[in-house]
């Protein structure tokens, strides 16, 4: 059998056709392929800037998939780098398609800038690894309980803003649905199902929801109760990405105050799965977990 060719893109039909039709995750796989081909060709971004006129922190932003993909800039560098012609238009087509506008971007009035590219990712991710301190993870929160973790107890909120940020967090959450949904793994500390957000009938649908999401088959749920011997945290929030085809790179997500981090680099990825393996450790099987989760309910009746 021959080999199969290095400079062949993926099987990109997941991420071109709906429901998850996905420009953030189509620009990260044509930017991972800019780089292999690059390297294929025995360029270092340095020298292929060179090469073109630009900066190599260019290059290396086209390659990270930092900034939307530009035809010309993919066709030039398709060229230095060997790639036939018609290879070169079927490229063109995918960068135009890589700078579309995604679902969530209906909600652009509500969204902040550093969480688009947040939904792109998780979107596109086959697995995603989250832990949580105080709050139900966005993918996993009940209407009515997002509604109150939205208001944050600030009764003179716009109501209408809160209503369009519910609105796509529930959106966000129909990937779990999807026909090849990602894997979530959630590890909560068992704050999470004390803290009262809301009134007991809310809280008593939220845990209700959170003990069903728990059976489906795409979704494990851990939890790290109080005692926990040896527990950690990492005292906020992590999410995790990892992507299928396996030559993207990881991304570790952390949220904070009015903007967020995306770490990419292998030794900051590989630091905090390190961390959340720590973490899963401190925590109790799905099975106990789900059963921790029962007797919150109960505290609700």
């Amino acid at each position: 059998m021959p080999a199969a060719q290095p400079d062949r893109l993926p099987k990109l039909e997941r991420f071109l056709s709906p429901p998850r039709h996905n420009p953030t995750a189509l620009r990260l796989i044509l930017a991972a392929q800019l780089r292999r081909l690059r390297r294929r060709a025995g360029l270092t971004p340095k020298e292929a800037s060179a090469r073109l006129g630009c900066s190599a922190s260019k290059i290396s932003r086209l390659e990270r998939g930092e900034v939307p993909l530009r035809e010309r800039d993919v066709a030039d560098l398709l060229y230095l780098y060997g790639v036939e012609a018609e290879d070169i238009d079927e490229y063109r087509g995918l960068v135009r398609q890589s700078n579309e506008s995604g679902w969530w971007q209906q909600f652009e009035d509500v969204l902040p800038k550093w969480f688009d590219k947040f939904i792109g990712l998780q979107e596109a991710a086959s697995i995603i690894r989250t832990y949580e301190v105080l709050l139900v993870p966005g993918l996993l929160q009940t209407p009515e309980y997002a509604l109150a973790v939205a208001q944050g107890g600030d009764q003179l909120a716009d109501q209408q803003v809160i209503e369009r940020r519910v609105g796509l967090r529930l959106a966000r959450q129909e990937l779990l649905d999807y026909p090849d949904p990602p894997k979530v793994w959630a590890v909560l500390e068992e704050a999470v199902l004390h803290r009262r957000v809301a009134d007991r009938a809310v809280m008593r649908g939220q845990l209700q929801h959170l003990a069903e999401a728990a059976e489906r088959p795409h979704v494990q749920l851990q939890i790290i109760p109080f005692d926990a011997p040896g527990g950690v945290t990492s005292g906020s929030p992590i999410t995790h990405l990892r992507f299928e085809p396996p030559s993207l790179p990881e991304i570790v997500y952390l949220e904070h105050g009015q903007g967020a981090l995306y770490l990419d680099k292998t030794r900051e990825t590989e630091r905090y799965r390190s961390i959340l393996d720590g973490l899963l450790n401190a925590a109790e099987c799905p099975e106990a977990s789900l059963k921790r989760i029962h007797g919150a309910i109960t505290r609700y009746c």
